[in-house]
């Protein structure tokens, strides 16, 4: 195309933006291709070379990760003892990872010192690394199972507060045993991620979040969408506009299945199926259905996926081997290689940039090896009730697991890390038994099993806001391995702060209460118990609640892609029978904003529906910090609202009017 074309063609584009309609049709043609260019991210970046990996790690990067990654496990931590929610900050740490470094390198032009411009890919290492630092506090289990076992924790139950089920925090043992557990799970999911990305293009709608909003801050055009991102609104409205329809009918459908259906059903049974004087937390009660039928779920869905793909890939591989259509890219989903002609620009354009930089699967598989090898090796150490063979049986199906979280959580952007958990808390404590430390054992073994499974689903969440920003995946990986890294170290030393500071730490009551050490401690109590001590017929409907998940998904591949779009995702169904339904309202909600925006203008939808999804949850993501410092900082709300049933209420104003 000659200069004059090009220079008519960017008037036109100035033109599309300020809504000025082209006349003559050769200028239609033209405004044509505008209007595509500015729907387009990528276009807008076309002139802009990508750094290679290496460039994208730089020293103020990894410096401006570990100032925030300190800052972010403090706020986690102060969440995780009090309520033990916490919301997601990668959007968080995308932001003030821009602001830190834009304002740095701003002083630096100005002065002349400026020797290379901050990147959307630099800030998005930044990204990864904060959110595998802070993420250590989550998964570290240091409200959870690492603080059930000690010592102020086991007195608060009545069983197995013996000398072999108890260890008490220490800053040593605690670095040590996260630097052996928290690496493997960055390689046990690395051969699939073509597949889960590309292939399966799972939305991960936190990470296309993050990605929109660094994207927004790099771009100029990008800058125009940002101002959908400072909307605060809620997180699950926005998740429902970036999740599929299905996904969130599905997480609808198993709202009502559950919560409107079920578990009425049950409780009507109470003295019948379990006692009817048990907590409304007891496993032993309509809690241990929840938790049971869910894990079921969770299981029938991603073992029936994941030998799906073994199977597929198997089968691409076999033709492979045999000269055999050796043109294609392995069929996990029909599609005949990895870049086509049918996928955007856009798509077209990261996918390549994204499989040019692959990390190689044998260094994927060594690496899982050798790290499971030492932590074979060390974990005995430090736990003498977690026998080797134990650790052997807990990493070979670790990747099974892994894949199921980081399936999960590309569909719904919920980690069911705690789930897989509890689920090796049954099996490994059961096998240890009560007379050989089994409650420990069973605690230690959830630590490694969480750990491998959160960071699999963190690692798949941080690559697709890389996918969407053009950052290699070697450099995310590295990333990864570094924040992961100052996690291991900063995370310890934060707790053991608080530990330290606060002396009812871990008590109903207290400031900190860590509430769900004692829940992880019963929960291994009645690991070691068995199966038998499940309330009655929670065994049976697993099972028949795993093979009706595997039958399902046999149905939806059966009946091909458009018939499938009818039929509800097990994984989505699961997810609020634990969680409760209101979420799953609220990203319905989502869907049906997006639906009525379709049906009255598509082509805007389509463009800015992804950009005004992103700024609900962002906006969210960004007062999740300022709120959480302040209440770090014990500065409380000057007023306080609750809504109250009618009942409630009149007897509110019948005691205010006495």
């Amino acid at each position: 195309m000659d200069r004059t074309s090009n220079s008519r063609r960017e008037e036109l584009k100035a033109a599309a933006e300020n809504g000025i309609v082209v006349a003559s049709s050769e200028d239609r043609d033209l405004h044509d291709d505008a209007d595509h260019e500015v729907d387009s991210i990528e276009r807008i970046f076309e002139s802009i070379e990508v750094p290679p990996w290496r460039s994208q790690l730089t020293f103020r990067a990894f410096f401006v990760s570990f100032v925030l990654s300190v800052l972010f496990t403090f706020i986690v931590m102060k969440l995780i003892l009090t309520t033990g929610l916490i919301p997601s900050f990668s959007v968080s740490a995308g932001l003030l990872g821009f602001l830190f470094v834009k304002t740095w390198t701003k002083f630096l032009q100005r002065s002349g010192l400026l020797k290379q411009n901050f990147t959307r890919q630099e800030n998005t290492v930044i990204q990864t690394c904060v959110v595998a630092a802070s993420g250590i506090a989550a998964s570290g289990g240091f409200a959870g199972y690492l603080l059930g076992m000690s010592e102020v924790v086991a007195e608060q139950s009545t069983q197995a507060n013996n000398a072999q089920n108890i260890k008490n925090p220490t800053l040593p043992w605690m670095i040590g045993f996260l630097f052996v557990v928290s690496f493997l799970g960055l390689f046990a999911v690395l051969p699939l991620l073509k597949i889960m990305i590309i292939n399966f293009k799972l939305t991960y709608p936190s990470g296309t979040a993050t990605a929109h909003l660094i994207n927004s801050f790099h771009t100029p055009q990008g800058a125009k969408l940002a101002k959908f991102y400072f909307d605060f609104a809620v997180t699950y409205v926005g998740m429902g506009m970036i999740c599929p329809y299905l996904v969130n009918i599905s997480l609808l459908v198993g709202g009502i299945l559950s919560w409107g259906i079920m578990w009425p059903l049950i409780e009507d049974r109470k003295g019948h199926w379990y006692p009817a004087n048990l907590s409304p937390t007891s496993l032993q009660g309509l809690e241990g259905y929840k938790i049971f039928i869910c894990i079921a779920t969770i299981l029938g869905d991603g073992l029936y996926n994941f030998a799906k793909v073994l199977g597929r890939t198997l089968f691409g591989l076999y033709h492979k081997l045999h000269d055999i259509d050796s043109g294609t890219a392995l069929p996990v989903d029909g599609r005949a290689s990895l870049v086509n002609s049918s996928l955007s620009y856009d798509d077209q354009h990261r996918t390549q940039l994204f499989v040019k930089d692959q990390i190689p699967t044998w260094f994927s598989i060594v690496g899982y090896v050798t790290i499971a090898i030492v932590s074979i090796a060390t974990l005995p150490h430090i736990f003498p009730q977690l026998k080797w063979y134990y650790i052997v049986v807990i990493y070979i199906f670790a990747p099974v697991l892994a894949f199921c979280n980081a399936y999960g959580s590309g569909l719904t952007d919920f980690s069911s890390a705690s789930i897989y958990g509890i689920l090796i808390i049954f099996v490994i404590g059961a096998w240890a038994g009560a007379s050989r430390g089994g409650v420990l054992t069973g605690l230690a073994a959830c630590g490694v099993m969480m750990n491998i499974v959160s960071t699999a689903s963190d690692l798949m969440q941080d690559f697709k806001t890389g996918y969407m920003t053009l950052a290699s995946p070697r450099s995310m990986f590295v990333s990864q391995i570094i924040g992961t890294a100052m996690g291991c170290v900063i995370s310890p030393c934060v707790f053991w702060l608080f530990y330290k500071a606060f002396h009812g730490l871990g008590i109903p009551g207290s400031e900190y209460p860590a509430p769900y050490a004692l829940v992880y401690r019963n929960i291994s109590i009645m690991g070691v118990e068995g199966v038998s001590a499940l309330p009655k017929h929670c065994l049976t409907l697993c099972c028949v609640f795993f093979a009706v998940t595997v039958v399902i998904n046999a149905i939806r591949d059966a009946v091909g892609k458009e018939r499938a779009k009818f039929i509800p995702l097990p994984m989505a169904v699961a997810l609020p029978f634990i969680l409760g339904p209101y979420f799953a309202i609220d990203m319905c909600v989502g869907s049906l904003i997006l639906f009525i925006w379709q049906k009255m203008n598509k082509s805007k939808a389509d463009t800015f529906g992804p950009a005004m999804a992103s700024g609900l949850i962002c906006g969210d993501g960004i007062w999740a910090l300022p709120s959480s410092i302040l209440a770090l900082a014990g500065v409380n709300p000057p007023i306080c609202m609750k809504f109250l049933s009618r009942g409630t209420n009149a007897k509110v104003d019948a005691f205010l009017a006495s």
